[in-house]
């Protein structure tokens, strides 16, 4: 569904999930980045005590489990962009960009540092 599904629609349905319980008080941009940042840490705990091998397994990478903590991070995400008046795509077009910049493919293909 990532072919056919906007970012705007995709936020649509957060704001929709958060105005029907009435948390629109609640998801204010420094609540909300702290949402992001716990529900990272769970994604993250997913591969604790893991190795790299482990980790990169789909039956790891692809479970029910760390798809929930992605989708719970994505989900945050959308909603802090929401608070803060954020458009998505702009923001990560003007990131990409700047890393483009920042780190030229000529010179950091292949290299993570």
């Amino acid at each position: 569904m990532d072919d056919s599904t906007t970012v705007g629609a995709l936020r649509d349905e957060v704001r929709r999930f958060v105005e029907e319980r009435d948390w629109r008080r609640f998801h204010n941009p420094r609540d909300v980045a702290m949402g992001i940042s716990v529900e990272a840490a769970e994604l993250l705990e997913r591969f604790l005590w893991r190795s790299d091998k482990e980790s990169a397994d789909p039956a790891v990478a692809g479970s029910p489990e760390v798809a929930d903590e992605l989708a719970d991070v994505v989900i945050y995400c959308l909603s802090f962009a929401d608070a803060a008046g954020i458009d998505v795509s702009d923001a990560v077009r003007a990131k990409l960009a700047k890393n483009a910049v920042k780190y030229p493919a000529e010179a950091w293909r292949g290299r993570a540092r």
